[in-house]
């Protein structure tokens, strides 16, 4: 049996309105990340912030558009950080418009188009407490328990 089979067995069906819910939800993180400072964007700075303190990062969002799938360096880095984000339990999700992206995040990236990585890291020693992180949490906690470890949500026009 396939991961495709097992996938088509699970329980919890991927409505649209959850995932739109929970694009939406990253949007609003996102917004609130930016106003407070907590952004980490680029492939290169993410992979230098997770191996310098992992513990300080909340979220990952990882982000191609359909020309950068045949992109076999970034697919590796996208490995890399995918395994590195699940084996120290960071929540990580997967979008695929990095122009709606870019809109949301303005010009944050230290690299023209370099938006396919970005990390939300807790602004402090307090734990940050925001409604659509724990609604992102929760959700991506849902998608682990039908064994979709990375899913993939699209956001909100």
């Amino acid at each position: 049996m396939t991961l495709e089979e097992v996938r088509g067995l699970d329980t919890v069906p991927e409505s649209k309105a959850r995932m739109q819910k929970a694009g939406k939800a990253l949007q609003e993180l996102l917004l609130s990340a930016l106003r407070q400072g907590c952004l980490t964007v680029g492939v290169y700075e993410s992979a230098k912030v997770l191996n310098m303190n992992p513990d300080n990062v909340m979220f990952c969002v990882l982000a191609a558009d359909e020309e950068d799938e045949g992109d076999i360096a970034l697919q590796i880095h996208f490995t890399l950080i995918q395994a590195f984000c699940c084996g120290n339990d960071i929540d990580i999700v997967r979008v695929a418009d990095v122009q709606r992206l870019a809109t949301i995040v303005g010009d944050q990236a230290s690299a023209p188009g370099d938006l396919h990585c970005i990390l939300i890291s807790n602004p402090s020693e307090d734990a940050w407490k925001d409604p659509a992180l724990e609604k992102l949490s929760l959700f991506c906690e849902e998608c682990r328990n039908v064994n979709n470890w990375v899913p993939s949500i699209p956001l909100p026009e």
